[in-house]
């Protein structure tokens, strides 16, 4: 895990306890890779549509997407108990 990450996990692990501050951690992941992503799609342009992001491009941001709703999910499911 990289330092940046590291940090960041220890501060919430003492905020949420170990699972959720795992959760969380890679829920920044995901959000930094998707930022990362959108940046790349900036100029990889599709050329059916010139106007969105290429296909592969929008595919991985739309896994990238549904893989922080299955993390705030699962973090919701946690605090409830």
């Amino acid at each position: 895990m990289l330092e940046h990450y590291r940090e960041a996990k220890e501060r919430y692990d003492f905020q949420m306890g170990p699972v959720r501050g795992g959760l969380a951690t890679a829920l920044d992941m995901l959000t930094d890779a998707l930022a990362l992503v959108g940046q790349h799609g900036v100029y990889c342009r599709s050329q059916r549509q010139p106007q969105f992001p290429a296909m592969d491009i929008r595919l991985v941001m739309q896994q990238i997407e549904d893989s922080k709703g299955l993390i705030i999910g699962a973090m919701e499911e946690l605090k409830k108990r």
